[in-house]
């Protein structure tokens, strides 16, 4: 049911394909049944082939179209609203009424949207409402794009430079730190490395170190810059000192 109605030579107008795909019929008695009307509206009937141009009061335009498989040209015949309602005249049952409205509606909605489109100012007042309404969707979409770039900014994954500068950073931290306990074995390392990661994670909120983003970067720093370890790491670090002795 998509494309009931569309744009053609700036006309709504629904094609003998469409009508035939909704209505459920073959395309070649859609064909037939228009050309049953065409003696009665041949002033109204512009075909191509016969130089004719489609204008505003024309019910039908004939045209082809190339067929998607076989790359062959057929007949298709186009139709503004009036058109469509002469041929529907004959598509009866509660089915073929439902498809009617919904064409009718297409149509004016179709139409309605042109109307506005092609709808000029007048007065002085109207220009200025147009002005002003222009500017707010300008403005509108300048602030949308401002927030998808602040977005993009803030939500963009650290570059591997910066991401490896943290962790050098983190690893010289560690190691001033760890100067106040006196020479560190693997295990006391490690929990120093626990406790600063951890921190990170918590100051954050990212499940591992890997999904820090730019937006972190200032956060991250000034917490490794300022970072202690907790009381309860620097009394598991001095126990397992006093184990190796």
């Amino acid at each position: 049911m998509n494309n009931l109605v569309i744009m053609k030579n700036q006309q709504a107008v629904t094609s003998s394909l469409q009508v035939a795909e909704v209505f459920e019929k073959n395309h070649r008695d859609v064909l037939k049944s228009v050309d049953e009307l065409r003696d009665g509206v041949a002033q109204n009937f512009a075909d191509p082939t016969d130089g004719g141009v489609q204008n505003r009061t024309d019910l039908f335009y004939e045209d082809v179209y190339t067929h998607p498989q076989n790359k062959q040209q057929y007949r298709v015949i186009y139709m503004n609203r009036d058109g469509f309602t002469l041929l529907a005249m004959g598509f009866t049952g509660k089915k073929a009424l439902s498809f009617k409205l919904k064409y009718i509606e297409a149509f004016n909605q179709m139409e309605s949207e042109v109307k506005n489109q092609n709808k000029l100012p007048l007065t002085p007042q109207e220009k200025l409402a147009l002005l002003m309404q222009n500017v707010v969707e300008a403005n509108g979409r300048v602030e949308e794009i401002d927030t998808r770039v602040s977005d993009l900014e803030n939500n963009a994954p650290l570059s591997p430079s910066v991401y490896s500068y943290l962790s050098r950073r983190i690893n010289q931290r560690v190691s001033e730190v760890g100067k106040g306990f006196g020479k560190l074995t693997p295990k006391q390392r490690g929990a120093l490395y626990v406790d600063i990661n951890q921190g990170i994670k918590a100051i954050t909120g990212v499940g591992t170190r890997s999904q820090l983003r730019e937006k972190h970067y200032d956060q991250v720093m000034e917490f490794i810059n300022d970072w202690e370890p907790s009381t309860a790491t620097k009394t598991i670090v001095r126990q397992q000192e006093l184990e190796l002795d």
